[in-house]
């Protein structure tokens, strides 16, 4: 997807990447001061074990609270503007680190940044989780790599989602009814976004009017439905032309195409090049 130039863009190597945190400074407490704002061309998760500070979340100020962890989605911008004395880690990952059925899908294509405190009690199994996947990280590849990185991601993932959910049992928030519509349709948009690529059929299966499902998902993720029905599809797309040696023409058909050349160019116009191109560049 082409962020905009105004914006740096922060990417990843492969496709998780740790960074261990210890009495750490940034920002204004850090030793080259602020960086610009820039977006994130891949997920965030942020643990603060101890510290404090301020981070800007598309322009919003948030606190650096300790005990919490905080989901940055792909495409936000961030920039720490203070952190003092920051332990804890930084989880970064790139969409194809979801697995098919990825746990949280729903809460991490929720638009903006959210906090979530983690029960004290389950924080040094968090750290484990962390540690582990960072050791997984770090080590040569080999053909266990990717599943092992998903396994863990998605035990963390859960644990967000299982302490997020046990908040909102306590607080109940205006938008829930929302926020239960943009998960149903997540659910079901992982069934069929291969067979159905128009709008219409999900809203038809939730029951709500289609200009009514696409203002709640423009609400609560900053997309329409037909829009995050693309980006699903092309996530598919991409994974298959980075992991696979199915042809062009195999994708295609997988993703729900009739026609490669059609499918191609709408690869082209969501990603910014050709699929093959993509795929030479990604392997190297």
């Amino acid at each position: 997807m082409d962020f905009s130039r105004d914006i740096a863009v922060d990417r990843i190597e492969g496709t998780v990447e740790v960074v261990l945190l210890e009495e750490a400074n940034f920002g204004e407490a850090g030793p080259r001061g602020a960086r610009e704002p820039h977006r994130h061309d891949y997920h965030e998760l942020i643990w603060a074990q101890r510290g404090s500070g301020v981070h800007l979340i598309d322009g919003r100020p948030s606190e650096v609270v300790p005990g919490t962890l905080t989901l940055i989605g792909r495409g936000q911008v961030h920039v720490f503007q203070r952190a003092a004395r920051l332990s804890g880690a930084v989880v970064r990952f790139g969409a194809e680190a979801l697995g098919r059925g990825a746990a949280a899908r729903w809460l991490i294509e929720t638009r903006g940044g959210l906090t979530v405190p983690v029960p004290p009690a389950e924080a040094p199994a968090l750290e484990a989780v962390i540690r582990a996947l960072a050791a997984e990280t770090a080590r040569p590849l080999d053909g266990r790599s990717l599943e092992l990185q998903r396994h863990f991601l998605s035990a963390l993932l859960l644990w967000v989602e299982r302490w997020y959910d046990a908040v909102r049992t306590e607080r109940r928030e205006a938008d829930d009814a929302e926020l239960q519509l943009q998960r149903r349709f997540t659910a079901l948009l992982e069934q069929d976004f291969a067979r159905h690529h128009d709008a219409a059929h999900y809203a038809d299966a939730l029951a709500v009017p289609s200009a009514h499902l696409s203002r709640v998902l423009a609400a609560v993720t900053g997309r329409t439905t037909k829009q995050l029905i693309t980006d699903r599809i092309m996530l598919e797309a991409a994974r298959l032309l980075r992991f696979s040696d199915l042809t062009v023409g195999e994708i295609a058909f997988r993703v729900g195409f009739g026609d490669q050349l059609y499918f191609s160019r709408a690869f082209k116009r969501h990603f910014g090049e050709p699929p093959m191109r993509y795929r030479e560049r990604l392997r190297g």
